[in-house]
């Protein structure tokens, strides 16, 4: 049951961008649930320079059947060119958990 489910780590500009892109998500069951990690702070290389920033982070939980539409929708509503969006594999856990996971992505 493990090997459905996938942890989807992404981060947003702001709470606010955060949080509409989480409730999105829930909303249209691509995820059953999106943490938000606020406070951190990203420093990359874009476009040839070093910069820093403040992020949130976010963790979707969601079903493998589902990362290609939640990728389009975050690509969709998100500020950023390119969006951080990575796909964490479950490999085991709370079994209860994971089918809570289930019946909300399945509409029950």
């Amino acid at each position: 049951m493990a090997t459905d489910f996938c942890f989807v780590y992404m981060t947003a500009g702001s709470p606010e961008e955060a949080r509409m892109i989480g409730e999105a998500l829930v909303a249209e069951r691509l995820a059953a649930c999106v943490n938000l990690i606020g406070g951190m702070t990203s420093i990359y290389r874009w476009q040839g320079e070093i910069e820093r920033g403040e992020e949130v982070v976010m963790i979707a939980k969601t079903g493998r059947d589902r990362v290609e539409a939640l990728t389009d929708r975050v690509i969709r509503l998100h500020s950023y060119d390119c969006p951080c969006i990575v796909v964490l594999p479950v490999e085991g856990g709370n079994r209860a958990f994971l089918g809570w996971i289930g019946e909300q992505l399945g509409g029950g």
